[in-house]
C-alpha cells in the first residue's frame, strides 16, 4: 500500500491561493502610495493646460483626489459596510490597487490628449473610472457580507466623489461634459452587472457542489484568513461533517507528583490556521498540565486527514473525555531500553512500559509524511500476539523534501515494526527515571512554523541508557534536521532519541510561498533551534526521578468530523473557483470594456 499525498498536496495548494488573497500592503506604505499616484495625477493636467492657473488647478486636484480617497475609504469601513473584513487598512488597500489601475488609463489619456487634444485625456479618465468601479464591485460583492444597497455604496461612493475632482477641472477648462452624462450613467450600471455575473457564475460551482453558494464558502474561508474568525467556516464544517469514534491512546508518568504524559489522538490537526483540529495538540497540552501538572506533549498518530476535527466544540468534547480518563494512578514500575530497527529508509523505535509499547515511525531523511491508519491497527494486534496489553504508535512526522510522493509499502512498514516489537519483548525491564521540560522560544513564531505549544522533552533513563523524545509543535521538518538533532542530542549523553513534529496546522496559511507554511528547519535558525533543543533536554535530565507509567486507550464517541473526500472536494473547488474565474474575466469584462468603447465613441 502506497503512501499518497495527493490530498496534502490539494490543500497545501488551496492554502497557497487563499493566503496569496489578502497579502496587502500596510496602511502607510498605501496612504504614501495613493499620494504619490494623486500628486502625479494632478501634476500630468498641467501640460495639457499650460498655464499659471493649470498649476494651481493641477495641485487642488492632487490635494481633493488624496483627501476624497482618504475620506471616503474611512467613510466605507466605519459607517457603510462596518465589515470584520473591510477595516480601514484594507479598504485603503483596495484604494491603492484601484488607483494604479485607474492611473494607467490616466496616463494613457495625458499622452493622448497632447498628441491629439484634451477629449483623448476625458475619455481615458472616464474609462478608468468604469475599470475602477469594475473593480470595487467584483471585490465588495464576492468579499463583503454586508446587504446589497450598502455593498452599492461602497462600490460607488469613493469613485464617484474623486470623479466630481476631475469634473471640477474640467469644466474650469471649458470641456463640455453634458455629452458624456450618459457614459457618467451607464459605466456603474454595466461595472455592477459584469461583476455581478461573474459573480454569479462562480457562485453556481458551489451550488452544484454542496447546494451552498461558493461566495458564502469564500466568505467564511476570508473571515477566518483575515480577521481569525472560525465560527463561520467551523459551521459549515459541522453541516458537512459526519459522526465519528475518536480513539485516544494515552501514557503517563508519576513521581512523587505528575511528571509527564503523551498523548496520541487519533484525530488529525487540520486542517488549517485555527480551524477544526488545527490547535489540538497544543490545546491538548495546555489543558492537561493545567489540571494535572507536569508536561504533557501530543505526536501525531497514524491517520491522515480522514478525520479533522470539525470545530472547537470537538476540540473540547476529545479534551475532556481524555482529562476525565487521566484521573487515575500509575503502577507500572519498570521499562525496556530504547531499541531501533531500520531496514530501507523505514526506522522504527520502541520502547516497553510493563506490558505496553511506545513505538514510533520515520523515513527520514526521505519525506516522512501521513501514514495510513490501517498500520496502527496492525501494529497493535501484532503488540498483542507478542504478548503486550497496548500500544501507542506514533508517526514522527519528521521529515519533508521537494519530493513528497515518496512510497513505502505497508509490508515494509509492518515489517520493521514487527521486528522492532519483538526486539524490544526480548530486552530485561529495570526500573526506570523520568523527568520532562518544555520551552516556548521567543524567536519562532507561527510563520516560522512554530505553533503555541513550543518543543518538549522527555528524557527515561533505563538501566544508564538516556533516551530523549523531543517533540516540536511544527508541520513537519525539513530533510537532515532530525539528524543534527540527534547528533547534538548523543554529543550531551543521550545514547538514543527521536525528535517528532505535532503536525499541527496552526502554522498553515499564515505565510505565502510554495505550501502556505513552513516545516521546522525551513526559516527558522537551525543552530539556535537545535541550542534551544539541546538546553529543554538537559533540563529534562536534570529533574530525573524514579517514576511509574500508566497507560489507557479511550473511545470518544460522537466527534463531528469533516473527512477526506469533503477535504478534497472542498480543495478542489478552490482551484476550480480559481482556474474558472480566469477563464471568465476576459470574455464578461471584455465585453463590458468593448460597450463602454463604443459608447464613449459615438458620444
Amino acid at each position: 500500500m502506497a503512501i499518497n499525498n495527493s490530498l496534502n498536496e490539494l490543500m497545501d495548494n488551496a492554502k497557497r491561493h487563499y493566503a496569496s488573497l489578502f497579502f496587502l500592503p500596510s496602511f502607510r506604505k498605501a496612504m504614501v502610495a495613493i499620494a504619490l499616484i494623486c500628486a502625479i495625477v494632478g501634476a500630468s493636467s498641467i501640460p495639457l493646460f499650460p498655464s499659471v492657473t493649470a498649476v494651481l488647478y493641477g495641485v487642488l486636484l492632487a490635494v481633493a483626489l488624496f483627501l476624497s480617497s482618504l475620506f471616503f475609504d474611512w467613510i466605507v469601513s466605519r459607517v457603510v459596510l462596518n465589515d470584520p473584513i473591510f477595516v480601514l487598512r484594507r479598504t485603503v488597500a483596495l484604494s491603492y490597487f484601484g488607483w494604479f489601475l485607474w492611473f494607467f488609463f490616466i496616463g494613457l489619456g495625458v499622452v493622448f490628449g497632447l498628441i491629439f487634444n484634451i477629449l483623448w485625456w476625458v475619455k481615458f479618465c472616464l474609462l478608468g473610472f468604469a475599470a475602477l468601479l469594475t473593480l470595487r464591485a467584483v471585490v465588495f460583492f464576492a468579499v463583503s457580507s454586508a446587504t446589497i444597497v450598502r455593498r452599492l455604496t461602497a462600490v460607488l461612493l469613493q469613485p464617484t466623489f474623486c470623479m466630481l475632482s476631475f469634473v471640477v477641472v474640467w469644466l474650469n477648462f471649458n470641456v463640455a461634459l453634458l455629452v458624456y452624462v450618459p457614459f457618467l450613467v451607464m459605466a456603474p450600471v454595466a461595472a455592477c452587472a459584469a461583476s455581478a455575473l461573474f459573480v454569479y457564475l462562480l457562485d453556481r460551482m458551489g451550488q452544484k457542489m454542496y447546494s451552498i453558494s461558493s461566495m458564502t464558502i469564500f466568505k467564511a474561508f476570508m473571515l477566518n484568513w483575515v480577521s481569525a474568525l472560525n465560527e463561520p467556516l467551523e459551521a459549515f464544517f459541522e453541516k458537512l461533517g459526519k459522526d465519528e469514534e475518536v480513539e485516544v491512546s494515552f501514557l503517563k508518568f508519576d513521581a512523587s507528583k505528575p511528571k509527564a504524559a503523551v498523548i496520541v489522538p487519533l484525530v488529525h490537526p487540520g486542517p488549517f490556521k485555527n480551524i477544526g483540529s488545527s490547535l489540538l495538540p497544543s490545546m491538548l497540552k495546555h489543558a492537561y498540565e493545567g489540571k494535572y501538572g507536569g508536561d504533557a506533549c501530543v505526536p501525531l498518530g497514524l491517520l491522515g486527514h480522514e478525520l479533522d476535527a470539525a470545530s472547537q466544540e470537538q476540540n473540547h468534547k476529545i479534551i475532556n473525555h481524555v482529562l476525565d480518563a487521566a484521573a487515575f494512578s500509575s503502577t507500572i514500575d519498570k521499562a525496556t531500553q530504547c531499541v531501533t530497527v531500520s531496514e530501507g529508509f523505514v526506522t522504527a523505535s520502541c520502547q516497553l512500559f510493563g506490558r505496553t509499547a511506545l513505538l514510533s515511525f520515520t523515513l527520514a531523511p526521505k519525506t516522512t509524511e501521513d501514514l495510513p491508519q490501517e498500520l496502527g491497527s496492525i501494529v497493535r494486534q501484532e503488540a498483542e500476539r507478542l504478548g503486550l496489553e497496548g500500544a501507542l504508535v506514533v508517526n514522527a512526522h519528521n521529515s519533508l523534501t521537494s519530493n513528497v510522493n515518496i512510497e513505502a509499502s505497508l509490508e515494509t512498514l509492518r515489517a520493521v515494526a514487527s521486528k522492532c516489537l519483538r526486539k524490544a519483548v526480548s530486552m530485561p525491564l529495570y526500573p526506570f527515571e523520568v523527568g520532562a521540560a518544555t520551552v516556548y522560544p521567543k524567536d519562532f513564531t507561527l510563520k516560522d512554523g512554530m505553533g503555541a505549544g513550543g518543543i518538549t522533552a522527555l528524557v527515561v533513563k533505563v538501566a544508564g541508557q538516556k533516551t530523549a523524545y523531543i517533540v516540536i509543535d511544527g508541520n513537519n521538518m525539513v530533510s537532515g534536521l532530525r539528524e543534527k538533532i540527534l547528533s547534538a542530542l548523543h554529543a550531551v549523553g543521550f545514547q538514543e532519541s527521536e525528535v517528532f513534529t505535532t503536525d499541527t496546522h496552526a502554522v498553515s496559511a499564515v505565510v505565502l510561498g510554495q505550501r502556505g507554511y513552513h516545516p521546522v528547519g525551513e526559516v527558522m535558525d537551525q543552530e539556535i533551534l537545535i541550542n534551544h533543543i539541546k538546553a529543554v533536554a538537559q533540563k529534562a535530565a536534570s529533574v530525573l526521578e524514579p517514576s511509574k507509567a500508566g497507560s489507557f486507550r479511550v473511545v470518544v464517541p460522537k466527534v463531528r468530523v469533516i473527512g477526506e473526500d469533503c477535504l478534497a472536494s472542498l480543495t478542489v473547488l478552490v482551484d476550480r473557483s480559481i482556474q474558472k474565474a480566469k477563464r471568465l474575466v476576459v470574455p464578461i469584462f471584455a465585453v463590458e470594456g468593448l460597450f463602454l468603447i463604443l459608447l464613449l465613441a459615438f458620444l
